[in-house]
């Protein structure tokens, strides 16, 4: 193929309730700017339609995994997450995706990073983003990844294999502690909030403070121009509050209004990317709901009170698309020894060379 054009390999996934492009460290710029202004490039952005790239018009599926073999002992992979803003010239490498975390473990098999096992292939990957360790369990009959299957999550059509994923130091990644300010709650813009620091730095809010009922649709929610004037204004103050700086332009940390469940849940939440309403929920997200149910005090605890028992833990999250369960350990009874539990799923779409 004769062209003027720049080739890099690329792997599409649907990974998780997300989709994004999977790259090779070694095959992108070392310096950040540019490797940043490639990404952009390669997605579309800026731009609303993405026309010029292969970006997915939404930020939920237009996300970027930068993968390495890992030089850390016990670690397999290392995995870099950017989030490409599309009406901004921003590559965002602050925040981390625990969907688009669902597939680096087959990415790795399926570049040959990884050494593959009959039946199923346990993956050790470190998130760069968190400082987070995570172990995949992917299955892997005959020795090769197993894309079809029978499980099913919410947000996502049809069913897949299942991918095991065990979360291990999950607090305090961007803030230092799992409660950043200090505080169970705090009041921001005349709104009593929790904000947590557990895998995502996430504000959480009650429904009926923001003058909702917490059952609004993502399209309903997303109408609201004064609510996101709103939450702009909670995310300012409390983004300070976190020792994150200035909310402006990040998007982190994110933002959750929670209520309680119509079904049988523990808890009913909409999660922010902030830009939008997400159509489900993140899995970092998760395991911030989760974990403060436990945490006394905390607006999570008032709405879903758990006993802090040592031990295995399964909350169960009503979001838009269905009920999402996520499984939280206590090794101890100290909240920042918590680990993750969660099953999700992730389908190859397109392997091949994107162009720029």
């Amino acid at each position: 193929m004769m062209n003027d054009l720049k080739r890099i390999s690329c792997i599409l996934y649907r990974s998780g309730t997300s989709k994004g492009a999977y790259f090779l460290d070694n095959d992108l710029p070392k310096d950040k700017e540019e490797r940043h202004a490639l990404i952009l490039k390669i997605m579309g952005s800026p731009d609303i339609r993405q026309i010029d790239g292969i970006g997915g018009a939404t930020s939920v599926t237009t996300k970027v995994a930068i993968i390495s073999v890992s030089k850390r002992e016990g670690i397999d992979l290392d995995y870099k997450f950017i989030q490409p803003s599309i009406e901004e010239a921003v590559a965002d490498d602050k925040p981390t995706c625990g969907n688009i975390l669902t597939a680096v473990g087959a990415f790795g098999i399926e570049r040959g990073l990884v050494g593959v096992e009959d039946s199923q292939t346990t993956v050790n990957v470190y998130d760069v983003n968190t400082g987070a360790t995570i172990t995949q369990v992917i299955q892997t009959p005959n020795r090769t990844v197993q894309y079809h299957g029978d499980f099913e999550i919410p947000g996502v059509p049809g069913k897949a294999s299942p991918i095991e994923m065990f979360f291990k130091n999950i607090t305090g990644g961007k803030t230092g502690h799992y409660l950043p300010t200090g505080n169970k709650y705090d009041i921001f813009d005349g709104v009593k909030a929790t904000c947590l620091d557990i895998s995502m730095p996430v504000i959480f809010v009650k429904a009926e403070d923001m003058g909702l009922t917490g059952y609004e649709s993502p399209n309903e929610l997303d109408s609201k121009v004064e609510l996101f004037e709103r939450i702009e204004s909670i995310r300012e103050e409390a983004s300070k509050k976190m020792g994150l700086g200035s909310a402006k332009g990040n998007v982190i940390p994110k933002f959750a209004i929670i209520s309680k469940p119509k079904n049988e849940a523990d808890i009913n939440i909409r999660y922010f990317t902030p830009a939008t309403a997400h159509p489900a929920l993140a899995v970092s997200a998760g395991f911030c709901v989760a974990t403060g149910s436990f945490i006394k005090g905390t607006i999570l605890y008032e709405l879903n009170p758990k006993e802090l028992k040592v031990g295995e833990h399964l909350i169960k999250i009503e979001t838009p698309s269905g009920t999402i369960d996520v499984g939280v350990n206590f090794p101890t009874t100290n909240i920042k020894d918590v680990e993750g539990k969660t099953t999700r799923t992730a389908r190859l779409l397109m392997a091949g060379e994107v162009f720029v």
